[in-house]
């Protein structure tokens, strides 16, 4: 009988877990528990999920929130065919052919090699598996660099994924067909280009991870503000406050040794507008806490609808200072009227709304007008005041002077609102701005319509006997 020392074993088994976890780092992200667990990564999950409608995605964001991270994870899962079971994004099925690339050959070797192979002598330290790596091969006169990693694939078949950067100019990014190109940072406009071409053929994909530091260059804008008609692309932006491992302290400390003209590239990955911004303002001076609204505050809606977006935005006023804080928001595309009105109707029916006045014409649906159909799903609407630039300089006004505020929840707004901007002839540009506009019918239109809670329907104080209602007026009940 052979006689096993339990504490050795037990260092043993310890040892081999250590082992285990460095070179299998994949299944460490995205858990389903713990104060990490994906749920919390909203924007991470977006981006994800939107590779299975989507050829051209942009994860545009803040630095340090996980964008490089969420580049290698999902290429890593296309490399192996191994997709976690909450995975709802493309799937390969067979071995994929890939490039991967950054801004240089030393910050493709520093990032992104780092990301998915891990140390050049330790490999497997990246989001790859060790066990899938099959071999690897180096480029001349660059130390320590490869040039493609081979990645066994679940189907018994073999991937590949070649590492390039941007200072090889265009013409090394042309050849043959690829699966999945990801570029890491912003890529010049001919190498985004040059990338789609090698994509169409096997209706691949191109995903983009960038901090936008360089403004609103072609490529991004190409992505945040599309033509008129194009479909093809998406892009998810993440803020500082969009991820759970930045802590205020960490986020205090970060901000501090960001320069000034930085600040909003690098906090909130928003490309700077400069004089093209619309509401040049800081989103401290509007943005509040969100909190519960006070039965006895007046409410409306604007609302804005579209077969790609439609959108709606709420707003109570509290009538002693005369502030209106915008404190809910509908944001949904390519569904049918009645699951927009339902979900209109869920904040309150009594609450009524303003629309976008364009509605009183033909839908897409069969003809009839919008509005009416809106109203026969039950909706107070009436149609909007569409001055645009009266509009504007309203919500500006209001705003300036502290009397427009919005809940921090209300992500979806402050996307837009970071983005909201004239073009070089000074016109607005009328991209992802669905709930700019509502906002706009709301503040012109909407105001003089709020009303209250009816008493039906709030909730009763079993101290006082009474409904919640106005402590000015309470003592009348």
């Amino acid at each position: 009988m052979t006689y096993t020392n339990p504490t050795a074993e037990a260092l043993r088994l310890l040892e081999l877990q250590r082992e285990l976890d460095q070179h299998n780092a994949i299944e460490t992200y995205f858990p389903a528990t713990g104060p990490f667990r994906r749920e919390l990564y909203a924007k991470h999950l977006e981006f994800f999920e939107s590779g299975a409608t989507y050829r051209e995605r942009a994860f545009i964001a803040a630095n340090r929130v996980g964008k490089t991270l969420a580049g290698a994870f999902e290429m890593t899962l296309h490399l192996t065919g191994n997709y976690p079971a909450w995975w709802q994004g493309r799937r390969f099925a067979a071995p994929v052919v890939a490039w991967a690339s950054g801004d240089s050959s030393k910050t493709t070797r520093e990032i992104i090699q780092l990301a998915l192979f891990g140390r050049f002598h330790e490999p497997g330290t990246g989001m790859i598996p060790r066990e899938k790596i099959v071999r690897t091969t180096t480029k001349t006169g660059i130390a320590d660099c490869l040039e493609t990693i081979y990645v066994q694939h679940v189907s018994g078949g073999i991937s590949e994924v070649g590492l390039k950067s941007y200072d090889q100019q265009r013409e090394a990014f042309q050849g043959t067909n690829r699966h999945v190109i990801w570029l890491d940072e912003e890529p010049p406009a001919d190498i985004y280009v040059e990338c789609l071409l090698r994509t169409m053929v096997v209706n691949g994909q191109v995903l983009i991870t960038a901090t936008p530091l360089q403004g609103m260059t072609e490529v991004i804008r190409s992505f945040i503000q599309p033509a008129e008609g194009d479909q093809s692309k998406f892009f998810v932006q993440a803020t500082w406050d969009d991820v759970p491992h930045l802590d205020a302290a960490a986020k205090t400390a970060l901000l501090a040794s960001i320069p000034p003209y930085q600040r909003e590239a690098r906090s909130k990955g928003v490309p700077q507008l400069g004089s093209g911004a619309i509401y040049q303002l800081s989103e401290a001076d509007i943005v509040v806490r969100d909190f519960e609204i006070p039965d006895f505050w007046p409410r409306a809606y604007g609302l804005d609808v579209g077969w790609n977006k439609t959108a709606a935005i709420w707003g109570a006023r509290d009538n002693e200072t005369g502030v209106i804080t915008l404190f809910s928001e509908h944001y949904m595309g390519l569904q049918q009227p009645s699951l927009h009105a339902d979900a209109i109707k869920a904040r309150g029916e009594w609450i009524p709304g303003v629309i976008d006045p364009a509605s009183q014409g033909g839908s897409q649906v069969d003809g009839d007008a919008l509005l009416n159909l809106y109203r026969r799903q039950g909706l107070k609407l009436q149609p909007a005041i569409n001055a645009v630039e009266a509009g504007l300089y309203t919500v500006w006004q209001l705003m300036s002077s502290g009397k427009l505020k919005v809940f921090a929840s209300l992500g979806n707004w402050l996307q837009e609102f970071r983005l909201y901007a004239r073009d070089k002839d000074g016109k607005v540009i009328k991209a992802n701005d669905h709930l700019m506009d509502a906002t706009r019918y709301l503040v012109m239109s909407g105001l003089s319509l709020m009303q209250t809670k009816p008493a039906s329907e709030r909730e009763f104080d079993p101290i006082q006997g009474l409904h919640h209602i106005s402590p000015d007026i309470r003592w009348m009940a």
